[in-house]
């Protein structure tokens, strides 16, 4: 019933089944995401994708770019199927606006605006949710999937050099455990001369909280299948889903 998906992790560039880096085609700076913005589906950057998809028979999760409608910015991630055709777009649900005093201060707000829909698609019986980067801190977003049957998440991220080391796999790990579901979380690789220096490590976390691969700071690939009966038999030997007191509490979509 249950099978396998054939899965790949890449570092920096265009990867099957799992996202590119977070905005791969800019410098992660709030002032290049209205110069670098593109219409989905027909900006340069989506007919690559879409190209790379049908030309491979493959699905693409295009990482993320900063996407224009109309007047407005979002940092948006494509899933584009075998045949080349949009399947799906992410946009970020949760924008990073922080400050910690003499480390890191970054407004996405200045520049963009947030999406207010959460994403799932199909692949071969998996069913997978998207999130970015940010999307990640939040587990009622991670839970709802859960609810919706996703089997894997799918996290394109850049961590800084701040937050990373504290909090990259202990969320991944976190959710995955929370959620007895794949994790995988795809980041740039590390160039210390950047003007955002990413944390590196695209990571691949299983539903036991086990860390399956970790790619270190370089540009690299990982090739692996994804067995689906590991989450039934983690869900069936450790059933929270069902002994949650949802007569105490619940997480819910409103939207729905």
């Amino acid at each position: 019933m249950y099978g396998s998906l054939r899965f790949y992790l890449k570092m920096i560039m265009i990867a099957v089944c799992v996202p590119s880096a977070l905005l791969f085609v800019l410098p992660l700076k709030t002032e290049y995401f209205p110069k670098y913005a593109e219409s989905i589906p027909d900006g340069e950057t989506s007919v690559a994708s879409s190209n790379a998809a049908k030309e491979n028979n493959i699905y693409v999760v295009g990482g993320t770019m900063p996407e224009i409608e109309g007047d407005k910015l979002y940092n948006t991630c494509t899933i584009w199927g075998p045949d080349g055709t949009l399947i799906a777009k992410h946009r970020k649900v949760h924008l990073f606006d922080i400050d910690i005093p003499n480390k890191i201060t970054f407004r996405e707000s200045d520049s963009l605006s947030p999406g207010n829909s959460l994403t799932t698609f199909d692949v071969k019986g998996c069913k997978i949710g998207i999130g970015i980067c940010y999307d990640i801190r939040f587990e009622e977003m991670a839970r709802i999937y859960r609810n919706k049957g996703c089997q894997m998440l799918i996290y394109p991220a850049a961590f800084n050099m701040t937050t990373g080391p504290l909090h990259w796999s202990l969320l991944q790990r976190s959710r995955a455990n929370d959620n007895q579901l794949y994790v995988a979380c795809i980041s740039p690789a590390r160039v210390p001369s950047a003007s955002y220096v990413a944390w590196g490590h695209t990571q691949l976390t299983n539903p036991w909280g086990e860390i399956l691969y970790d790619l270190e700071t370089q540009e690299n690939m990982a090739v692996t299948d994804i067995d689906l009966k590991v989450v039934e038999e983690v869900r069936a030997q450790i059933p929270t889903f069902s002994q949650r007191r949802t007569d105490l509490y619940d997480t819910v979509c409103k939207k729905e």
